[in-house]
């Protein structure tokens, strides 16, 4: 059965090679990018793979709140349904890490605005359907004064707390919806993959990108994610896996979330 899917960082890197291996599946897919060339060249390399069906492009900063809202009315205009949703986008490293608004560039794209997008898209998401949420091997606790833009943090500590938090609030997200919505399950795809992310802050051409790509492919549509909701898939172990302790607490996820919704509160306002 073919699949409308949504990913986001869909220009580049592990979202560009996961929509190739969509694409020739013959699955719907909506492409989210950051720029219109970018989006345009990414639609007519996909339209080229055999098998290659509906393909959607759509801009958004995530950066900025108020576009991801605006990308999020766009794509329920257009289509009823989301089946797969894979907050792929994520930034390590900036020329300017703040936001206009004094917050973390790095917390805001990586886990705030796939967090604000997945709610103004759940109702349209059926309950037998996933949201694939892209964390990593780094994980460190996230300093909540550092969130709400009063503390700075480095590019690795800033990536590595942000990514923590994905995962932190996919298992906030499946214990509470359970049963009466999507799954929620966050995957490290892989450490050190050949991605612009990895180039740009390791200096390294990194591993075959494909390994993540891959990951991401399977846990869109195979029968090995369909009760994974609110685990954890440790790509580098290639095995579902324990996360950071801090995602195993609810007093702490819950914290987060509603840290996460007071900053989406604010900047509304």
């Amino acid at each position: 059965m073919k699949k409308t899917i949504l990913i986001t960082g869909a220009t580049d890197g592990i979202g560009l090679e996961t929509a190739k291996l969509l694409a020739a599946e013959g699955h719907t897919l909506l492409l989210h990018g950051r720029s219109e060339e970018k989006l345009a060249a990414t639609k007519t390399q996909l339209s080229q793979i055999a098998g290659a069906a509906g393909l959607a492009p759509y801009r958004a900063d995530l950066s900025k709140l108020d576009e991801v809202e605006a990308m999020a009315s766009e794509i329920l205009k257009d289509h009823s349904t989301i089946d797969i949703l894979i907050n792929n986008a994520g930034v390590f490293k900036t020329p300017n890490p703040q936001t206009n608004d004094g917050y973390d560039l790095r917390f805001i794209v990586n886990m705030v605005a796939p967090y604000l997008l997945t709610q103004r898209l759940l109702n349209h998401i059926p309950k037998d359907s996933r949201v694939i949420n892209l964390s990593s091997a780094a994980q460190a606790p996230v300093d909540l004064e550092a969130l709400a833009g009063n503390r700075k943090l480095s590019d690795s500590d800033a990536y590595a707390q942000s990514k923590l938090g994905i995962a932190m609030w996919s298992v906030h997200m499946a214990q509470n919806i359970g049963n009466e919505g999507p799954a929620f399950i966050a995957i490290n795809p892989g450490s050190f993959l050949g991605s612009k992310m990895v180039k740009e802050a390791y200096g390294s051409d990194g591993k075959d990108i494909g390994i993540g790509a891959d990951i991401l492919f399977r846990a869109a549509l195979s029968d090995e994610f369909a009760a994974a909701s609110g685990k954890y898939y440790d790509n580098d172990a290639r095995q579902f896996a324990r996360p950071h302790a801090d995602a195993m607490d609810s007093s702490k996820n819950a914290n987060l979330v509603s840290a996460i919704e007071g900053i989406i509160s604010k900047l509304r306002a």
